[in-house]
This record gives C-alpha cells, sequence and structure tokens, in this order.
C-alpha cells in the first residue's frame, strides 16, 4: 500500500482547493493539525511519502500557538529520517521570524524597508533614530497582517510605550520600520513554486490595511467579482481588488533567489515601489502563501494544479 501524502494544517479554510485538487486525482492524503500533534524521535521511519508543511505564523490568533515551535522539531525530525518535506526547517524558520527575513535580504543585497529589530518597548523610541515617519511596530511573528501598527510620530511612539500599548507577539520580539507609501496605490506579490517564478499579481490597498491575503480579495482591478474559494462562504469581504502581472526580470530573478535560498518550495514575496523615491522596496517573505481568490480569472491558470504537479514530483 502507497504512504499518504500528510498535509500539515490548522487553518479551517485556506487549503480546501488543495483537498479538492488532490482527492480529483485520486491522491491518498492525511491531515495533520499542529496544534495537537505527537512524534517520536527515536523511529527511523515515517508513516507519509511526503508532508507539506502548511503551518501558519497567525495560527496563534486560532489558539495555536502551541504549534508554532513545535513544528521546528518536527521538520527536523522528519528532514533526519529523509521525508520529502516542502517547506521545510529552513523555510519555516524564515517564515516565522520578520527580523530573519531582513538580514536575508541584506544578505542578497537586496532593498528593504529602513528597519530596526527590538526585543522591549523601552527602546521603540530608541530605534525609531534616523527612521522617517511614520513608522510600523511589527511583531517578529505575525501574518496576515497581525501585530502592526503605524505611528505618525515619534511623539505617539513614545505615548504607546508610555501606556504600554505595544504587543511583541509570542517570540517578544519586533521590527520598528519606516512605513513605505506604495506608488499606484498598490503592492506586488510573487508567488514562486519549486524556487521558480509562477505568477505575480498586484494588490490595490489604501495602505491602512495590512492583512493583504490574496485568498480574501474580492474583485479584479476592471470590477469583476472574484469567487473565494479558500474562505468560509460567510467571509466579509475585504474591498481589495487585484490584477494579473508580470514584474520585470530582474525582479523575478531576485524573488527566486530568495526563496531558493531560504529554502522555501512554495511561497510568496511582497514588494512595492516607494513612492518617496521611486525604488524598489522587498518587504515580506511568506512560506504560508495562498493562492490568489479565482486564479483562473486573474491570472490564467489554475495553480493548485501545478502545485500538485510539485508535490508529486517531489514525493517521487
Amino acid at each position: 500500500m502507497r504512504k499518504p501524502f500528510a498535509i500539515y494544517h490548522e487553518h479551517p479554510d485556506w487549503f480546501r482547493p488543495l483537498f479538492t485538487e488532490l482527492e480529483r486525482r485520486d491522491i491518498t492524503f492525511v491531515r495533520l493539525d499542529p496544534r495537537a500533534h505527537v512524534y517520536d524521535p527515536g523511529e527511523h521511519s515515517s508513516p507519509y511519502a511526503l508532508v507539506f508543511n502548511r503551518m501558519s505564523p497567525s495560527a496563534y490568533l486560532r489558539g495555536g500557538v502551541q504549534g508554532m515551535f513545535f513544528t521546528v522539531g518536527f521538520m527536523a525530525h522528519l528532514e533526519r529520517l529523509g521525508v520529502p518535506v516542502v517547506n521545510g526547517l529552513n523555510g519555516f524558520s524564515t517564515e516565522i521570524s520578520k527580523a530573519r527575513q531582513l538580514t536575508l535580504l541584506e544578505s542578497l543585497g537586496l532593498p528593504y524597508p529602513h528597519s530596526r529589530v527590538i526585543n522591549h518597548p523601552s527602546k521603540a523610541v530608541e530605534a525609531s533614530e534616523g527612521l522617517r515617519f511614520p513608522v510600523v511596530v511589527k511583531a517578529n511573528i505575525g501574518g496576515s497582517g497581525a501585530g502592526i501598527v503605524k505611528f505618525a510620530s515619534r511623539d505617539v511612539l513614545a505615548a504607546a510605550v508610555e501606556a504600554n500599548q505595544l504587543d511583541f507577539g509570542v517570540d517578544h520580539t519586533a521590527l520598528v520600520q519606516e512605513f513605505v507609501p506604495a506608488r499606484g496605490g498598490h503592492i506586488t506579490r510573487v508567488e514562486t513554486l519549486g524556487g521558480k517564478f509562477l505568477y505575480a499579481i498586484k494588490v490595490y490597498t489604501t495602505g491602512e490595511s495590512f492583512n493583504l491575503c490574496p485568498a480574501d480579495i474580492c474583485q479584479r482591478a476592471d470590477g469583476v467579482e472574484l469567487v473565494r474559494a479558500a474562505c468560509p462562504i460567510d467571509a466579509p469581504k475585504t474591498g481589495l481588488k487585484v490584477e494579473g502581472y508580470t514584474p520585470p526580470p530582474e525582479v523575478i530573478a531576485a524573488c527566486e533567489k530568495i526563496m531558493q535560498t531560504a529554502g522555501i518550495d512554495v511561497g510568496g514575496i511582497e514588494y512595492m515601489v516607494d513612492d518617496r523615491d521611486g525604488k524598489i522596496v522587498y518587504y515580506d517573505v511568506n512560506a504560508l502563501s495562498n493562492f490568489v481568490a479565482d486564479a483562473v480569472n486573474v491570472v490564467g491558470f489554475d495553480p493548485f494544479a501545478r502545485l500538485v504537479d510539485y508535490l508529486v514530483a517531489r514525493a517521487k
């Protein structure tokens, strides 16, 4: 009997299109829940043909904080056994540290918003010295825009510190980072598969919301309503709009280099053009990346079909 694929996830809705595609192809799979799991470090074989890590850094918002650091150990265990792991230890370690993402970008010589990393609110005002306001304070482990707050001035930031209003999240680490105004009112999200460019989209935003989950997007830029297959039926509409886009070759090459260096097999990178100087900045690296809603209508093909092709190839 062939071993099943294991999809390691905690979100109830995001991966329904993946499950549908696996079922369509009669590929046996099981779901593993990172919030309540067990493994034996002494075992010498795995019951799984492949493990696809879909653990989300925002799981702590859904009662899943215990899965976060457990996953680091579990990924190391699977890799010791030689199980094909998609988005394994290195990729996941990059996913759960915005500070590590900045170190990665710096090592590759790629631009990112000017930032400081701190581990105590008392350092926030000091860290903002030399940065242009407004700034954002970002929890190091976030996801879905969680833990990001914008401050218009140093005085406002100082008042928040004084009032004990800063929340650094589950690892008590945060970024103090320049808020970058996006030229054209949009950011660009590049999706990669197997370390290679898959597609890109422009996501139009007011700049006041930091949750730009592509699966939640409601409309194409031309007003066509999108079917959000990865959202619950009663999910509120976000107001976000999107259009397919092909970035310049040098941007595609940079995104592929980021993902290959990080060890992220399936993921997305967000960048924007800084409206203050017209320069590109890369600002988010995602190993837990959701494909855009109604992708056929936006980018012209079904990325879940290509994803399952990739999983099958990796399992072999």
